[in-house]
C-alpha cells in the first residue's frame, strides 16, 4: 500500500544512507522499525490511575444535596468567571 508521510529532512537522509549501507531499501528501514515501536508499545502495561482515598467527610454544609451548577458557581466565586 503507498501512503504519504512527512520525514524531518535529516532523519531522512540518515535513514538513505543506513539503507544505503546496508543495501536495503528505504522502505525496509521504515517497515522494521514501525514493527519495533507497534511491539515495544503493545508490551507495555496498560495505564492505571492509582487508587487515592478519599477521606474528607463529603460537602461543605450547605452543598448537600444541591446541584452541580451550585458548587461550580461556588468554585469560581470571586474568579470574575
Amino acid at each position: 500500500m503507498k501512503t504519504t508521510i512527512e520525514i524531518a529532512p535529516a532523519l531522512l537522509e540518515r535513514g538513505k544512507r543506513m539503507a544505503q549501507d546496508e543495501q536495503v531499501t528505504l522502505r525496509t528501514l521504515v517497515e522494521e522499525g514501525l514493527r519495533k515501536v507497534i511491539a515495544e508499545r503493545e508490551q507495555r502495561p496498560a495505564f492505571r490511575l492509582r487508587k487515592v482515598p478519599f477521606t474528607g467527610g463529603g460537602f461543605n454544609r450547605g452543598f448537600e444535596g444541591g446541584h452541580w451548577n451550585q458548587v461550580r458557581d461556588a468554585a469560581y466565586e470571586g474568579r470574575g468567571a
